[in-house]
């Protein structure tokens, strides 16, 4: 077994949940020694063909990470993954709606490397596909936003890909639609929240009102125009918002969440030139995170 490769525990989490190991032209490779190549490459941000021999076929390995990132399986892994449901776990805080810029590397500028595929599979629209490939022009230049939400313990629990010009607060609500959390004694997952915390970015009636509607308790300041506006609007404005600075000091939680992300080189560098695929990329990267004690 090499650096970063799963250890038994860890395959054991994630082996039910997998596809059956069968397919057209013939049997499929071994999952875990595939599943071992991908994550070795989003660890390392390495060209698919040079990963190491000891995974197999690079193309192989590949063509499994585009596929579970097509038909949502890596979605599903970040959904069932047996680490959500340790025992005695009572924090129930999300920290929703952060975001951090990616860089893109060559490959999401346009110029697909020799040897990657060329584009989706044309038999299925894949999931998360977008039409812009979630690159924009922002300050920085040509980039896109990933957008999360995490909970107390610093792992991630939703995410959505966006270009970079795209604000912050429309955002919120498709992150937080994107939540499913396993019940330990089964049935329907869990979708929400006891609370959630936010930064100044995602203070909106819209976000506001949605928040009330499904009787989610909220923890978002109040940017200093809005309040003004509010005040100045009378008894018309409404009352101002709640604020509960205990929780508040605890949104460093999805700060030092996004930090654990950008340790894998392929989610802080964008070298997928498919959005869907960087979507798959950033979401085995959060699933690695459960994985860990």
């Amino acid at each position: 077994m090499g650096r970063g490769d799963l250890t038994n525990r860890e395959w054991s989490l994630l082996e039910p949940h997998l596809p059956p190991p069968g397919g057209r032209g013939g049997r499929w490779n071994d999952h875990r020694i595939v599943l071992n190549g991908i994550l070795f490459r989003v660890r390392t941000g390495v060209p698919w063909r040079d990963l190491p021999e000891r995974y197999g076929s690079w193309k192989t390995v590949y063509e499994r990470h585009r596929r579970w990132s097509a038909d949502g399986t890596w979605d599903r892994l970040l959904q069932a993954v047996p680490g959500r449901r340790r025992p005695g776990r009572a924090d129930r805080l999300v920290n929703g709606g952060s975001r951090f810029d990616v860089l893109p590397g060559p490959s999401a500028r346009g110029r697909c490397p020799q040897g990657q595929a060329a584009g989706p599979d044309k038999r299925t629209t894949p999931r998360h596909h977008r039409p812009d490939e979630g690159l924009g022009r922002s300050r920085g230049g040509l980039t896109c936003k990933i957008h999360l939400a995490g909970e107390g313990g610093c792992r991630p629990m939703a995410l959505l890909v966006t270009p970079g010009q795209w604000g912050d607060a429309p955002q919120l609500i498709e992150v937080l639609d994107r939540i499913r959390v396993p019940r330990p004694l089964g049935g329907r997952p869990r979708t929400r929240p006891d609370h959630i915390s936010g930064d100044k970015a995602y203070s909106s009636r819209r976000n506001r009102r949605y928040l009330r509607r499904r009787r989610i308790r909220h923890t978002i300041p109040e940017p200093k125009d809005q309040r003004a506006n509010r005040r100045r609007r009378g008894s018309s404005g409404g009352r101002p918002a709640g604020f509960d600075s205990d929780r508040y000091r605890r949104r460093n939680e999805v700060e030092r969440t996004i930090n654990r992300l950008k340790n894998s080189r392929a989610v802080a560098t964008r070298y997928d030139k498919r959005a869907y695929v960087f979507h798959g990329t950033v979401t085995a990267a959060a699933v690695r995170l459960w994985l860990r004690p």
